[in-house]
């Protein structure tokens, strides 16, 4: 284990920022808050009510993963994820961030034979069409991942994947069962049903582990060890996180002064936007799964921040020029990768030219931190609340601890905002009106929204 993340908060204080940040008063006001935030939290842990917490140390179903990983899964040369929202955005972050860029281009090789790895996230036909004709179905796995087995858009694709091996396979009609896994509920559901039915191979998902604090569990393992990802190394960066955050000294415990600063920015500075910067290209799906985590946990009874996320330096030309002289209703979360072990020189060229010259002798990992510590400065210079998460190596390890503080720091801040940030009332009812526009028994067609055509533009 090399270095642990950290967390720099000193642009969001007002000793930095004046009367555009936080006070140290106001940190010291939210230590009582946090305190109760602390003992709920801890109290539901111990009372076995929050699953992701257990994930960690659920080392048995680690063995059957890598049983699974390094034996059936090694079979094929590409593995196919269907799924959407919580059972993706964590996995799709993983493989960004701990596979070799560009992996699926990779020769069998270069890729040291781990098997290809995609995961369809969406049911756009544009895209899903075009991927499954260029597959070879004999040599793909594909793993369905949903715990109630009735998420409308991944069973779909399970549908159209189903039917697809069942015609590669058509001198063998049973051929198929071996290219598909479930992950699912261990006891009930559509997919463990079809699974005794029709001896599919099953992994299981807590019953307490909902959708977007599920990536330490079986839904992103999987995948993870499939293509050689150290998983072991990942839970062990997350219990290393869990261990820090067991302090109810705010400003001790990385996940409460996140939560408790987003939320004082929120409701004391009229800050609801919070963006993550991501200054790291490697990182930036892991802003991604974020969105889905804090929007979907804390947007409730008419509260709750919404997170935004945006790619530095490619930001610094389209974003960033908000974010330092448009209102001030935003916080900046940058990530950074201090790592410089993978670069890239900056020949000297044109020693004659100046705006040339500077450049060469450098590398770009310098200019990308050099842009980073800039646009920090900057905002911190127009009074921009921002703080930076610096990653030291990307690596499981780190992966693991920042999954967990991000996670940790999202059950806080539902106790800050009142909110239960484990449910979603709202996606729900979405899912009930396509129910119905599709037909589906038990579910009414919704009556159509008002159309006057004086309010069409054609």
């Amino acid at each position: 284990m090399g270095e642990r993340i950290t967390l720099d908060y000193s642009n969001m204080m007002s000793a930095v920022l004046g009367d555009r940040g936080i006070s140290d008063e106001i940190l010291e006001q939210y230590q009582q808050s946090f305190r109760a935030a602390h003992r709920k939290v801890e109290a539901a842990r111990q009372q076995g009510a929050i699953g992701f917490f257990k994930l960690p140390a659920a080392r048995e179903i680690v063995r059957e993963i890598r049983g699974f990983a390094e034996g059936i899964g090694q079979a094929f040369d590409t593995v196919v994820v269907l799924g959407i929202g919580g059972s993706a955005l964590g996995t799709l972050a993983l493989q960004q961030a701990l596979l070799k860029p560009h992996w699926n281009e990779l020769s069998d090789e270069q890729r040291d034979y781990f098997p290809r790895l995609y995961v369809l996230d969406n049911v756009d036909p544009t895209t899903i069409g075009p991927l499954l004709d260029r597959l070879d179905m004999r040599r793909t796995l594909f793993n369905v991942v949903s715990k109630s087995g009735t998420t409308a858009e991944t069973m779909a694709q399970f549908l159209i994947v189903r039917e697809r091996l069942r015609r590669a396979f058509g001198d063998d009609p049973d051929a198929y069962r071996r290219h598909l896994l479930f992950t699912t509920d261990p006891d009930k559901g559509v997919l463990r049903e079809l699974a005794q039915a029709e001896s599919i191979p099953t992994l299981p998902i807590p019953p307490d582990v909902g959708g977007r604090f599920s990536v330490l569990s079986s839904v992103g393992l999987l995948p993870a060890a499939i293509v050689g990802i150290d998983i072991e190394a990942l839970l062990n960066g997350a219990a290393a996180m869990d261990e820090r955050c067991r302090s109810d000294d705010v400003a001790n415990n990385p996940a409460g002064v996140f939560a408790c600063l987003q939320h004082a920015a929120d409701s004391q500075l009229h800050a609801p936007i919070h963006v993550m910067l991501s200054y790291s290209d490697r990182l930036y799906l892991m802003a991604d799964w974020f969105r889905q985590l804090w929007a979907e946990s804390l947007g409730k009874q008419n509260r709750g921040p919404t997170p935004v996320k945006a790619l530095g330096a490619t930001d610094q030309h389209s974003q960033v020029q908000l974010y330092i002289e448009g209102p001030f209703d935003k916080t900046i979360t940058i990530l950074a990768l201090t790592d410089g072990s993978s670069d890239v020189p900056i020949p000297k060229e044109y020693p004659d030219v100046d705006a040339l010259s500077y450049l060469g002798g450098h590398t770009l990992g310098e200019l990308l931190n050099a842009e980073r510590r800039a646009t920090a400065q900057a905002l911190a210079q127009r009074g921009r609340m921002n703080m930076t998460i610096e990653v030291p190596t990307l690596d499981a390890h780190s992966m693991g601890e920042l999954f967990m503080m991000l996670q940790i720091a999202t059950v806080y801040a539902g106790e800050l905002y009142e909110v239960n940030p484990f449910d979603q009332p709202g996606v729900e009812l979405g899912k009930e009106l396509t129910y119905g526009y599709f037909g589906r028994p038990g579910y009414e067609p919704p009556e159509t929204g008002r159309r006057d055509s004086r309010w069409v533009v054609r």
